[in-house]
């Protein structure tokens, strides 16, 4: 379909949580020394602009990373996140927001290797224009979920693979757990972490239900909602699924989801989690 564009959403609450779990994960794989591989099989743009007029019109970062931008209390867990906007934006102001390929590039070493793959017409240009000068970075217009095929395992037989589909449509929940078994099945001892949308309860259970089918293990699930579960139209909330998670995620985002409730939710509706689907 295509017709999904992340900038109407950027700096969101899920992003929030995606590029912090993001971050966290990068920053654990940086304490070893040998070099590792960053694939995001659904890239986007890389860079938003919060005045332009997808992200003027709905307004979604004013109740994300605005937020967190005015607080003086960030948790230490949020400094490698949060470095990663600040980079972006050299003022006090905050004019653009970074997506996971320039959280990745900020965060990244000389050594390291970024694979990104973006298919929609309008975003790919943007994200190639972004990296062109980037000699650790491969790009390519292609379906992501082939890259775990074709990039899997990297030649370092270290990495993280991001896995952050747009959710058109409702396979889009079963393909996630194809495309997570397809890379395990070559990677095992990569770690893959998979952002979704909480719409309807019902097609997360599915979902969860079918991961915890493969067979594979130390699956980690955090979550973030910032309204209850509906069967309404509308997301409530978004998730992250870590499979092989570094060893201190599970504590860090124990710390600091309350912190990042109160911050992003001040009615205090919603719920966060922390908790594992399949442990070791």
């Amino acid at each position: 379909m295509l017709s999904y564009r992340h900038s109407f959403h950027a700096g969101n609450h899920a992003d929030v949580l995606k590029h912090t779990v993001q971050s966290l994960i990068i920053t654990a794989l940086k304490e070893k020394e040998k070099p590792f591989l960053y694939l995001d099989t659904h890239a986007g743009a890389g860079r938003y602009l919060l005045s332009g007029e997808h992200a003027e019109r709905t307004g979604e970062y004013l109740e994300g990373i605005a937020r967190v931008w005015q607080q003086d209390d960030l948790p230490e867990e949020l400094a490698p996140y949060i470095s990663c906007v600040k980079a972006l934006n050299r003022g006090p102001g905050l004019r653009y927001y970074p997506g996971s390929p320039l959280i990745a590039r900020h965060l990244l070493r000389e050594d390291d290797k970024l694979e990104l793959t973006e298919l929609h017409s309008s975003d790919f240009p943007l994200l190639r224009s972004e990296f062109q000068k980037d000699s650790r970075a491969r790009l390519a217009r292609a379906d992501g979920y082939q890259q775990l095929k074709a990039r899997l395992p990297p030649p370092s037989r270290r990495g993280l693979i991001l896995i952050d589909p747009p959710y058109e449509m409702k396979s889009d929940y079963q393909a996630v757990v194809k495309g997570i078994q397809e890379g395990y099945r070559r990677f095992g001892t990569g770690v893959f972490a998979l952002w979704y949308p909480v719409v309807l309860r019902q097609q997360i259970k599915r979902m969860v239900h079918d991961l915890e089918a493969t067979g594979i293990r130390r699956i980690l699930q955090i979550e973030l909602a910032v309204r209850p579960d509906s069967d309404r139209f509308g997301m409530t909330g978004s998730g992250m699924i870590v499979v092989n998670p570094p060893w201190k995620l599970e504590q860090q985002m124990r710390d600091l989801l309350p912190w990042l409730h109160r911050v992003l939710v001040p009615a205090g509706t919603g719920h966060t989690s922390v908790s594992w689907i399949t442990p070791e």
